[in-house]
């Protein structure tokens, strides 16, 4: 409720107003970013979700089935909880042909890499296009994202 206020021993909320309000009832999704067992337990037995970051897609079809199963074993349905990929994008004009990192390369290769997330039961696919060659401004990063999109939605 609000106002809100905390003074504890390590750090203090001054009075505030917290807004805008989530719309989910009761709460937003949390998807957390889990490697270690205890954290995929808590991924399957609290959260709406997994959120691998850096993880090989062929990895993440294994780790995600074993999230559902304690999901299952926690009596939860594991069909609810969603994967959702985080894609360090690196876009080069010219294609990747050895020792390639998954989601870098021309836009065919990443638009392959989103399909293969999307078989492994991908919800949605953030794509983080920051750190391609080429990106140095706001304009930049946009132009990139509108040219992922054309790609991935046809992916």
């Amino acid at each position: 409720t609000d106002p809100v206020e905390f003074q504890g021993k390590y750090y203090r909320i001054p009075k505030s107003v917290i807004g805008p309000k989530p719309v989910q009832k009761p709460h937003p999704p949390i998807h957390m970013a889990a490697y270690a067992p205890a954290a995929m337990r808590r991924v399957a037995t609290e959260a709406n979700g997994w959120f691998p970051v850096g993880i090989p897609l062929g990895g993440i079809g294994p780790m995600f089935e074993g999230i559902k199963g304690m999901a299952k074993d926690a009596g939860r349905d594991p069909s609810a909880l969603e994967l959702i990929v985080r894609a360090n994008v690196e876009l080069h004009n010219t294609p990747i042909q050895k020792d390639r990192v998954e989601f870098t390369g021309t836009l065919e290769q990443i638009a392959e890499d989103v399909t293969t997330a999307r078989k492994l039961g991908a919800a949605e696919i953030v794509i983080d296009a920051q750190f391609s060659p080429g990106v140095e401004t706001a304009k930049d990063i946009v132009a990139r994202m509108e040219e992922l999109w054309r790609v991935a939605k046809q992916a």
